[in-house]
């Protein structure tokens, strides 16, 4: 039973991991992204 209660704590640290590196690789990427524009786009008034 004890490794049953291990692997599903290590199968949701993994999880947690995962969602953790995917959100930062959309973060970076996003950045990335906007380098280029570094003015702020003008308001059409």
């Amino acid at each position: 039973m004890k490794d049953v209660d291990k692997q599903a704590r290590l199968a949701e640290k993994l999880r947690e991991n995962l969602r953790r590196r995917k959100a930062q690789a959309r973060g970076v990427k996003a950045e990335a992204a906007g380098q280029g524009t570094e003015a702020p786009p003008e308001s059409a008034d």
